[in-house]
């Protein structure tokens, strides 16, 4: 008995098969991807519990600051200028701790620059007095609101306290002690770590 051959076969029901089975594979490929590419970003929880952070520093400029957020904090990220950097100096017998002994910062940035590359500050935006995030107050001496002798840096709103371009503390501010530095690196030149240090810590 020989084979029947159909020769009626509807070519644009095949394609339509064929199109509805590739859509359905690559969903349901798409549905096993998502979750395991997922599991390679923290979570928000481990973001909350201190997962570093990576910040794209490449486009800032000269004076700028950003914020991102770190175990739920602040944290800003300034460029400063050369005049910014220069404005460090001088000014020692009007703060708290000029050299940063009683700060928390990690070892690898002390000096007036408190920090890896003298440009680029990082410290985290709570005021050591009750919590207040300041606000930069870069203008200098008369251009600024602060006094003629302002050599630009950070101002707390809530109780006054005030803190030079390193965040250092100023006598007279009910402030106690310098703001945090957080430990960071460089995974790049244009990329800061937050969070972390060449140690991993």
């Amino acid at each position: 008995m020989s084979a029947i051959v159909r020769t009626d076969v509807d070519e644009k029901k095949r394609r339509l098969l064929i199109v509805a089975t590739g859509v359905a594979g690559a969903a349901a490929a798409g549905g096993v991807a998502v979750p395991f590419l997922a599991s390679w970003f923290p979570s928000a929880r481990a973001l909350a519990a201190g997962a570093p952070v990576e910040v794209d520093i490449s486009k800032m400029e000269a004076g700028q600051q950003i914020t991102v957020e770190w175990r739920g904090k602040p944290v800003w990220v300034l460029k400063r200028t050369p005049e910014m950097i220069a404005k460090l100096k001088g000014h020692d017998e009007v703060l708290v701790d000029p050299d940063s002994k009683a700060a928390r910062q990690p070892d690898y940035v002390k000096g007036p620059e408190r920090s890896i590359k003298p440009e680029v500050f990082v410290a985290e935006g709570v005021c050591t007095h009750l919590g207040c995030s300041p606000t930069l107050k870069k203008e200098i001496g008369a251009a600024s609101d602060m006094g003629a002798d302002w050599p630009g840096g950070y101002y707390c709103p809530c109780h006054n306290s005030r803190f030079d371009l390193s965040a250092r503390v100023f006598k007279g501010s009910p402030a106690p002690s310098n703001l945090t530095v957080p430990p960071h690196r460089y995974a790049s030149d244009t990329a800061l770590v937050i969070g972390e240090d060449a140690k991993g810590a």
